[in-house]
């Protein structure tokens, strides 16, 4: 197979191609992007008293809404400024959803990445920089992620802060006995491929514990009917396609802490035991335990 360099244009410079043209490009197809099945919500938007965003893009299956900003050429202040406040207002008109600032530009500069990681963590905030090739079929365009949004951590993580509580708050106050004991079984679970793992009852979930120290590769929540589990794994086609070939009660993936998520019953953990097992035992090594 014969090696063939690809030809790159800066559309900044393109005589016919302009920002535009890329606007167009991108609402007829998000996806592009990488960030997901998206869908438009709105182009060239108005905002008061601050000119017009790009796009607005939403997640097809969350609540995930994305203030897209695009530059060609070189990213500059009035970028940033104007990306940051676009997301600002959207987010103090509909706090309802989760939003993330995204800017888009060809050349993403060593100082832009300098600035913006002071205050990535607090602001959600993705940077993508786009190459447009040229085939004899037209312009490609190609983007690639090089600054990604930083959260800070929080109850669900391994905090020590997370406030203690016992099994008799779980079994009393969020849960019942029964459902306390779907937490036991996945314990069990836990405990053939790590076993120094023990329950670890916080306020808001029951974590794990390994070698005595807090390690939440899952966490459950009894509630009064069934449990929800949830296991901390990147997002994946192939484990979407193998999940959807079971029976489990799968709920929508939980993109802000980036985990699966589901609802299950004591025959659910039975049944589907060596899978629930094999999840969280992926979920342990990729935390590199």
């Amino acid at each position: 197979m014969e090696h063939v360099r690809l030809k790159s244009v800066s559309l900044r410079n393109h005589p016919v191609l302009d920002e535009a043209w890329l606007q167009r490009a991108i609402a007829d197809d998000p996806s592009v992007l990488g960030l997901g099945d998206l869908v438009l919500k709105d182009r060239e938007r108005t905002q008061p008293n601050a000119g017009r965003l790009d796009l607005l893009l939403q997640d097809s299956e969350s609540h995930d809404r994305y203030e897209v900003e695009i530059q060609l050429g070189a990213t500059d202040e009035s970028h940033i400024i104007r990306t940051i406040e676009y997301w600002d207002l959207e987010r103090r008109r509909y706090p309802q959803y989760d939003h993330t600032a995204v800017i888009v530009a060809e050349d993403i500069t060593s100082r832009f990445l300098n600035v913006v990681g002071l205050f990535n963590g607090f602001i959600p905030i993705v940077a993508l920089q786009l190459t447009a090739i040229e085939t004899p079929e037209g312009i490609g365009l190609q983007f690639t992620k090089v600054l990604d949004t930083v959260r800070l951590g929080f109850i669900d993580e391994d905090e020590e802060t997370s406030e203690p509580t016992d099994r008799n708050y779980w079994q009393t106050k969020r849960g019942t006995e029964h459902t306390v004991q779907l937490a036991d079984a996945v314990l069990g679970l836990a405990k053939e491929f790590v076993p120094s793992a023990e329950a670890n009852y916080n306020k808001h979930y029951i974590g794990f514990r390994v070698d005595g120290k807090a390690c939440n590769f899952a966490t459950c929540r009894p509630q009064k009917t069934a449990m929800r589990l949830n296991i901390k794994l990147p997002k994946s086609e192939e484990l979407d396609e193998r999940l959807d070939s079971t029976d489990l009660n799968v709920l929508d993936y939980d993109k802000r802490w980036r985990q699966y998520r589901f609802k299950v019953q004591r025959e659910d953990i039975e049944k589907h035991r060596d899978l629930l097992k094999e999840l969280m035992q992926e979920a342990l090594k990729q935390r590199g335990a």
